[in-house]
C-alpha cells in the first residue's frame, strides 16, 4: 500500500517555527514530525523515510550543518531545506555541498516555503503512482510464478508456451538461482499434463547408493533395510512430469540405467524380475556445462543427447536488469503482506543500488535480499540503508556493498549531460537512456529531479 501522504521533518529549537511549519505543512497535505534537536531528528531519520526536512542552522548542541553532515553520511533520501536567521555565503556553500537543496532566510518567505512543499508533494505523488504502477505491472507480467518484460524473458515465456504441449524431454540450463525449477513447473502447468503430478528430485542431495531406489523403487528384501516394497519417482510421476534438478550430479552408473529407462519407457524396481512401462515427461535442469562434462567423461554423451532434445537457457539477472523493478515490486508486495508491514516500495537510491548490484545469486538472491530488507525496514519505503544492511555490512573482499554492488553502473549523470544526450538523440528518451547507460525509468526520474522538460 502506497503511503497516503508525504512526511515532513522539522528540526528547530524554536517552538514557534515548529508550530508554524507544522500547521502550514498539514494544510499542504503532509504528515509532520517535529524535533527540537539534531540527535532527536537523526533517530527519526534512521527509523523513517522522510520526504522533506526543514532544519535550522543555529541550534544549541548540534547545529544545522552538523545535522546535514550526519544526514549526508547516512545517505538518507530526503529533500533538505536549511533555515537561518544569519545567512552567509560560506554557510550556503557548505550547506549545498552537504546536500541541501534549498537555503532559506528567516523570517521565512511564505510563498517560497509553499513552493518547496508543493514541489516535494508532487514528486511524492508521482513516485506513488510509479510504485503502484510497478506493483500492478508486476502482476500483469506474472507468468507461472515468474515476472519479467525484458526481451530475453519474453522470448523464454513464448518458448515455454510453444514447447509445453509437445516436448517430452527438455533440458533447462542456467546459473544457480536463475529460476530453472520455475521454468520446469511452467512447462508442466501450461502443458497437457497439468492435472497430473509434478515430481521433483534434487540429484545433488541424494546419497549415491540410494539413487536407483529413489528413481526406480525397490521390492522388499532387495537390499539390507528394504523391509517394504517402495514405488520409485518414475512410478509416482506416471502420467505427469518428473523433474531431475541438478542432473549433472548423477553418478555414471545411474546415468546408464536412466538412459535405458528413457529409451524403453520400462522401469524395473531394484530387486524385481519384471518391469512396468510408465508414461512420464522428463525435464532435467543443470547449472553445469554438460557439453564440457561429456568431454571430460563425467557425463554420458548418449544421455546428454537424449535429455537435450530441446534446451531452454534461463537468462541471468544480469542479462535482464530492466526486470529488477518489477521483480522487486512483486517481492515487496509479497513480504510486506507476510510481515504485516505497510511497505510500498523503494526509494530511488535504493532502486539504483539494486539495479547496479552484480547479483551472482540471480533472482533467488534478489528475493532473499528483499525479504531481509523488509524484515529490517521500519518505514514505508525500503531505503538504500535497508538494502545495504540486507546485503551485509561487508563483502568478502572487505569493501562496502555500495562499492561492490556497482558493476557497469557508476554515478548518475548530471543535468547538463542529460540535456546534451537528449539533444543528440533528437529528444528520443529511449535512445538517450541507452546512450547514458541507464534505464528509461531512471531517465524519467532524473528529468523530474532536474526539471528538464520535453
Amino acid at each position: 500500500m502506497v503511503p497516503a501522504k508525504p512526511l515532513l521533518l522539522i528540526i528547530d529549537d524554536e517552538e514557534s517555527v515548529r508550530a508554524f511549519l507544522s500547521s502550514l505543512a498539514a494544510r499542504q497535505g503532509f504528515d509532520v514530525l517535529a524535533c527540537e534537536s539534531g540527535p532527536e531528528a537523526l533517530a527519526v531519520l534512521r527509523r523513517r523515510h522522510v520526504d522533506l526536512t526543514f532544519v535550522d542552522l543555529h541550534m544549541p548542541g548540534m547545529n544545522g550543518l552538523e545535522v546535514l553532515r550526519a544526514i549526508h553520511g547516512e545517505e538518507a533520501a530526503t529533500h533538505i531545506a536549511l533555515m537561518t536567521g544569519e545567512s552567509t555565503i560560506e554557510s550556503a556553500v557548505e550547506a549545498v555541498k552537504l546536500g541541501a537543496e534549498d537555503y532559506l532566510q528567516k523570517p521565512l518567505h511564505l510563498p517560497r516555503v509553499i513552493e518547496i512543499m508543493t514541489s516535494v508533494r508532487q514528486g511524492f505523488e508521482n513516485r506513488g503512482l510509479m510504485l503502484a504502477s510497478d506493483a500492478a505491472l508486476a502482476e500483469r507480467l506474472e507468468f507461472c510464478g515468474m515476472v519479467g518484460r525484458s526481451r530475453v524473458v519474453s522470448d523464454l515465456f513464448d518458448l515455454i508456451r510453444r514447447l509445453a504441449p509437445h516436448a517430452r524431454s527438455v533440458l533447462i540450463t542456467g546459473e544457480t538461482g536463475s529460476g530453472k525449477e520455475l521454468v520446469a513447473r511452467a512447462l508442466h502447468k501450461v502443458g497437457p499434463r497439468r492435472d497430473k503430478r509434478f515430481v521433483t528430485i534434487n540429484c545433488s542431495a541424494v546419497v549415491e547408493t540410494l539413487f536407483e531406489s529413489e528413481l526406480f523403487g525397490h521390492v522388499r528384501g532387495a537390499f539390507t533395510g528394504a523391509s517394504e516394497h517402495k514405488a520409485g519417482l518414475f512410478e509416482a510421476a506416471n502420467g505427469g512430469t518428473l523433474f531431475l534438478d541438478e542432473v549433472g550430479e548423477l553418478p555414471l552408473a545411474v546415468q546408464a540405467k536412466l538412459l535405458r529407462v528413457l529409451e524403453s519407457g520400462e522401469v524395473q524396481r531394484v530387486g524385481a524380475t519384471q518391469g512396468n512401462v510408465f508414461d512420464v515427461r522428463i525435464i532435467a535442469a543443470t547449472n553445469r556445462d554438460l557439453d564440457d562434462d561429456v568431454g571430460k567423461g563425467t557425463f554420458r554423451s548418449d544421455l546428454f543427447y537424449r535429455l537435450n532434445v530441446v534446451e531452454l537457457a534461463v537468462p541471468t539477472l544480469r542479462q535482464r536488469r530492466e526486470d529488477i523493478p518489477y521483480l522487486t515490486a512483486a517481492f515487496v508486495q509479497q513480504y510486506s503482506t507476510a510481515f504485516e508491514k505497510p511497505i510500498s516500495g523503494l526509494t530511488a537510491p535504493a532502486e539504483t543500488l539494486l539495479t547496479a548490484h552484480a547479483w551472482p545469486g540471480n533472482v533467488r538472491q534478489l528475493r532473499n535480499i528483499i525479504e531481509r530488507a523488509c524484515l529490517l525496514c521500519e518505514g514505508q519505503l525500503l531505503t538504500e540503508r535497508d538494502i545495504e544492511r540486507a546485503l551485509g555490512a561487508r563483502t568478502p573482499d572487505g569493501s562496502s556493498p555500495r562499492t561492490a554492488a556497482r558493476g557497469p553502473v557508476t554515478a548518475l549523470p548530471g543535468r547538463d549531460v542529460i540535456v546534451a544526450a537528449l539533444a543528440a538523440a533528437s529528444g528520443n528518451k529511449a535512445a538517450a537512456a541507452q546512450h547514458l547507460g541507464i534505464s528509461r525509468r531512471s531517465l524519467y526520474r532524473l528529468l523530474e529531479k532536474y526539471g528538464v522538460g520535453g
